[in-house]
């Protein structure tokens, strides 16, 4: 449940730590005093869109801090998934910035994390149900998924949506392979043209590299010589004078006598006469190489004439050899898969005739167990209109056989007739806001044996009702508070007088600005703000006695 919520520099709430309790807890205020601006709040831990416009003038950024306590086995099933860690409390705690400038920020334990996984975690937390929620009922695509949580039809859902997805994924291949004969025709003769450039070039992983170094050899072989035939001679030496191998050794030599008569000369001797050797050794294959170089300047219009038409290629193929030859692999690939396609496509109409048998099959399953839930939940959602003063309202779920769709063969919707003998018709041309409210109300605690949230909010959800109505309402949000924490924003005396704990939204003005804060009212309180709202600001000896008596007489706490 919603253990407690800390708001900072949201619209003109500056800051502001709310308690909540379990049970029942209305909140009320003067219009305007700032009670949609926490459910806005609530709103922003939950993962929804926030608007930057919601950060109090002047301020940088916003913050909003959620506490939930006892969090069930859903929520840390989520947590899990997500990897996001556990206290050992069983309590969640999540924050979420609002910047003017930048992203906004998230937190759940202190662990960063996405919008969209704080959505993930926060529709297991609260439920929130207002005017725009109400108007969701007006959308038929919505009604099924009540069915279906009320079926819990969800795993058989979930296996026909994978095999519904696997049937389309098949129609796709087969309708990819029946292309026009003469434009099948025209692309494996391109096929067979590319494959056959490709085999006869012969290509060869390196073969460009090893080339060009080859070509830049000869290109300048007369430097190459000239410096290596230098090299040889100052370490060889000529007919005029010794080279550096022969200076070496013999500064070895002179320096190992001296090393008889000083031991520190030892490793001088000994580095001498390992240059001595590495430079004989460098002399020996300097000599080798001259020996060995043939720069054959015929070979050089050979390749030349390779690189370019490898260059060429590499055009219309691929960059480098492997990419050429990956294209050569493919174009292979696809040219069989042509000559075959006839093949391919006989044994994708086997695969799809199963898996279409799999995906029907699968689906009448569903529509099954949604005929049989459609009529009970019916019944149910209309013993509950009963109970919130509309006895006269008609509740049929229509379900209508459809082509298979990524929902199944099933099309569901909520019709409603609001007199006796009137023909039920779908919501959007019968229900007013007020009914609308009272009938998701209705279906909101049918659902709620299904396993519903822990924390239930009703957003003035009493919009359009009045008299018995909101007696009847109320009494129904304090029956669902037995089974969920339910905080609801109510302009109504009837439905805050039902509840168990009343919290007073209202601005004051400091320093030449405004503010709203939030305080629990005690017994004496409640009664001074019952009065107020059945009333107004006028406030008589009457009115606190009527308030008293909603309160205490039996209606509420």
């Amino acid at each position: 449940m919603l253990a407690q919520l800390y708001i900072s520099n949201i619209a003109v709430i500056e800051k502001a730590s709310i308690d909540f309790e379990p049970g029942f807890t209305v909140l009320t205020g003067e219009t305007g005093a700032g009670k949609s601006i926490i459910i806005d709040a609530i709103y922003a831990v939950l993962g929804e869109r926030t608007p930057k416009e919601l950060i109090r003038t002047g301020a940088d950024q916003a913050s909003v801090t959620a506490l939930f306590t006892d969090i069930s086995a859903r929520t840390r099933q989520v947590l899990e998934e997500l990897d996001l860690p556990l206290e050992e409390d069983n309590s969640l705690l999540i924050r979420r910035d609002i910047r003017v400038h930048g992203k906004s920020a998230c937190k759940i334990n202190n662990c960063p994390v996405t919008v969209s996984m704080m959505k993930s975690v926060g529709a297991t937390l609260i439920d929130i149900l207002g005017q725009h929620e109400s108007y969701k009922l007006l959308s038929p695509e919505v009604h099924g998924t009540y069915i279906d949580s009320f079926a819990g039809t969800a795993p058989l859902l979930a296996e026909y949506r994978a095999a519904y997805t696997e049937l389309r994924h098949l129609q796709s291949e087969i309708e990819r392979l029946e292309t026009d004969e003469t434009q099948k025709s025209r692309r494996m003769d391109i096929l067979r043209y590319q494959i056959e450039e490709l085999e006869a070039a012969g290509i060869r992983i390196g073969e460009q590299a090893e080339l060009t170094e080859k070509r830049d050899e000869i290109r300048n072989s007369e430097r190459i010589i000239r410096g290596v035939s230098e090299a040889q001679a100052l370490l060889s030496g000529d007919e005029d004078a010794d080279g550096a191998v022969s200076a070496v050794s013999v500064a070895a030599d002179a320096i190992e006598q001296a090393a008889r008569f000083a031991p520190a000369l030892v490793p001088v001797a000994q580095r001498l006469r390992d240059a001595e050797y590495a430079l004989s050794d460098t002399a020996a294959e300097v000599t080798d190489y001259l020996d060995r170089a043939m720069f054959d300047p015929a070979a050089l219009d050979a390749m030349e004439s390779r690189l370019e038409f490898l260059y060429r290629l590499s055009l219309k193929y691929g960059e480098t050899e492997q990419q050429m030859l990956d294209y050569l692999d493919a174009a292979r690939e696809e040219l069989s898969e042509i000559e075959f396609s006839d093949e391919k496509r006989e044994l994708l109409l086997e695969q799809y005739e199963e898996k279409k048998k799999e995906a029907v099959s699968l689906a009448k399953q569903l529509s099954a167990k949604r005929r049989a839930a459609c009529e009970s939940f019916a019944k149910r959602v209309k013993t509950e209109l009963s109970e919130l003063n509309m006895p006269g309202m008609t509740f049929v779920v229509e379900q209508v056989r459809t082509p298979l769709t990524t929902y199944g063969c099933d099309r569901i919707q909520f019709l409603v007739s609001a007199n006796a003998g009137e023909e039920p018709k779908p919501m959007a041309k019968i229900a007013s806001g007020g009914e609308l409210s009272r009938i998701m109300l209705a279906i909101n605690t049918v659902l709620s044996d299904t396993g519903m949230t822990e924390t239930q909010i009703f957003d003035e959800i009493d919009t359009g009702i009045s008299g018995e109505a909101a007696n009847k309402v109320g009494a129904k949000l304090r029956v669902v508070s037995g089974q969920a924490q339910v905080i609801c924003v109510t302009h109504l005396a009837q439905i805050a007088a039902m509840a168990d704990n009343h919290l007073y939204i209202f601005k004051k003005e400091e320093n030449g600005k405004t503010y709203t804060a939030v305080h629990t009212l005690e017994r004496e309180e409640r009664i001074h703000e019952i009065a107020r709202i059945i009333g107004g600001d006028d406030i008589t000896p009457l009115k606190l006695k009527m308030a008293e008596e909603m309160l205490f007489g039996g209606a509420g706490v």
